[in-house]
């Protein structure tokens, strides 16, 4: 896709949605929640996961326990804006489009890990996690593909050997941040449009006059006639 195929990134919340969620998890969701920043990583895993995850199961995981809130308007207003932000990442997938990650797309030479890239991959991989054997029944290798990107970023995955290439590769990774937003459509889109099926070839003509000979005396695997 060239660049003015592309389309412009849209963003999931507005500012003011997303300062309101941040001060939460910053100062009210308890030392264990994820951030801003790796909980719009989660979210967008979940409108990327190939099935619906409840929302007692993404909440719990997402503030790893059960936060406080004020009051029952806080809790509405809050676990509303993240619902949201979930349920906007799935019509802009839906729609084809770009979403706007919360965050410059570049590393400016430092290591993912230690950038707010790195956690919003990481956040990615835990709404992975989640849900692990819906991510990958059905045809695990092209998934784990596609998924190497995240890994590779989120920092999670370092000491393994097979990331010792791509992590260490900086000019990879600087390019593999730049076309998050398109590798989290990529994604989306394996889940949901149909690989390509081959058309059927068709059979092929008898001579005429040879219906019903054609497999007279052909021998089977064993020897044995038909």
């Amino acid at each position: 896709m060239s660049d003015a195929e592309t389309p412009l990134p849209q963003p999931l919340l507005e500012d003011e949605a997303l300062d309101l969620l941040d001060d939460f998890l910053e100062e009210s969701a308890g030392p264990d929640a994820l951030d801003l920043i790796g909980a719009h990583g989660f979210l967008v895993a979940l409108a990327v996961a190939p099935r619906e995850v409840p929302a007692s199961a993404w909440v719990a995981e997402l503030f790893h326990g059960t936060p406080e809130f004020q009051d029952e308007q806080e809790r509405e207003t809050v676990l509303g804006l993240l619902e949201q932000l979930k349920s906007n990442a799935i019509d802009v997938l839906e729609s084809g489009g770009l979403p706007e990650l919360p965050f410059e797309l570049t590393l400016d030479g430092i290591a993912p890990e230690e950038t707010p890239i790195g956690d919003w991959c990481a956040g990615f991989m835990e709404g992975v996690f989640l849900d692990e054997l819906a991510w990958f029944e059905g045809d695990e290798e092209s998934v784990a593909t596609l998924l190497l990107p995240f890994m590779a970023l989120s920092g999670i995955f370092a000491d393994e050997p097979d990331m010792a290439d791509l992590s260490s590769d900086a000019a990879r990774l600087e390019s593999l941040v730049a076309q998050l937003p398109e590798l989290v459509l990529d994604l989306y889109l394996h889940f949901r449009v149909p690989p390509d099926t081959p058309k059927p070839k068709p059979r092929p003509k008898r001579p005429s006059g040879k219906r019903g000979n054609s497999h007279k005396g052909k021998q089977g695997p064993k020897g044995k006639k038909h």
